[in-house]
């Protein structure tokens, strides 16, 4: 494991230094362990957790290749790891979102494009339309806060969103919901948000959005309350 974690060190060096600039292709396995002093079974365990971290590209016949390193790519993992967390940690990472989406919701605010909103009035309809759906529900209200971040036009923020919103959290939340009979509720504070961001109004879309994280919030409490009685 340390022959391992030094090659990932040294690798992720060349990575951050420009000697292997993203969409390069990296030198032939014996090449690359003699080139770092290192034995061949120790560059490929830290090729392979490359790979998986998405900072590399294993082409088989083809090469080793340094992906394009966009964020989606190197927070795709943020999801699956939000995935395992427990109880209090998704608590926590509620706060997270409170902190964040918000302020985000403000700037999508003033750059939200017209068919942008025009998307998000129709995933509003569909909302409404699956009121008693629980897995409809997870689904649309993924697209209608996905649709909110992406146009702040930050891909970080974006992919750092995505991979907070996991779909047990909101399935959690959604669950609770429907059986509080507050569904419709919850929808109507998405229709405030819609109605902010197309009024272009950042405050009003920031306290929108943060009206509804601090009730998705309550929600999850109660159901983590209810779990733990």
């Amino acid at each position: 494991m340390a022959l391992t974690d030094e090659a990932i060190t040294r690798i992720r060096g060349m990575i951050q230094s420009g000697e292997l600039p993203p969409g390069s292709r990296l030198p032939p396995e014996p090449q690359l362990a003699a080139q770092m002093g290192l034995s061949r079974s120790g560059v490929r365990e830290a090729v392979k957790a490359l790979e998986s971290a998405r900072v590399l590209d294993v082409r088989r016949g083809d090469g080793t290749y340094v992906t394009s390193l966009a964020p989606r790519l190197l927070l795709e993992g943020l999801g699956l790891a939000v995935e395992l967390l427990q109880d209090d940690t998704l608590l926590e990472v509620m706060e997270v979102r409170r902190m964040l989406e918000p302020v985000a919701t403000g700037v999508a605010a003033l750059r939200m494009s017209d068919n942008a909103l025009d998307e998000l009035g129709r995933i509003l309809d569909d909302m409404r339309a699956a009121a008693d759906d629980h897995e409809k529900l997870i689904q649309v209200d993924t697209a209608f806060h996905r649709t909110v971040i992406a146009a702040t036009g930050n891909e970080t923020l974006t992919s750092l969103m995505d991979g907070l919103s996991s779909r047990t959290l909101r399935a959690r939340v959604w669950r609770g919901l429907i059986e509080g009979n507050s569904a419709h509720t919850t929808i109507e504070e998405h229709h405030a948000i819609y109605r902010a961001l197309r009024s272009r109004d950042p405050m009003l879309a920031h306290a929108s959005a943060l009206m509804h994280v601090n009730t998705s919030e309550a929600w999850l409490r109660t159901v983590l309350a209810d779990q733990a009685a």
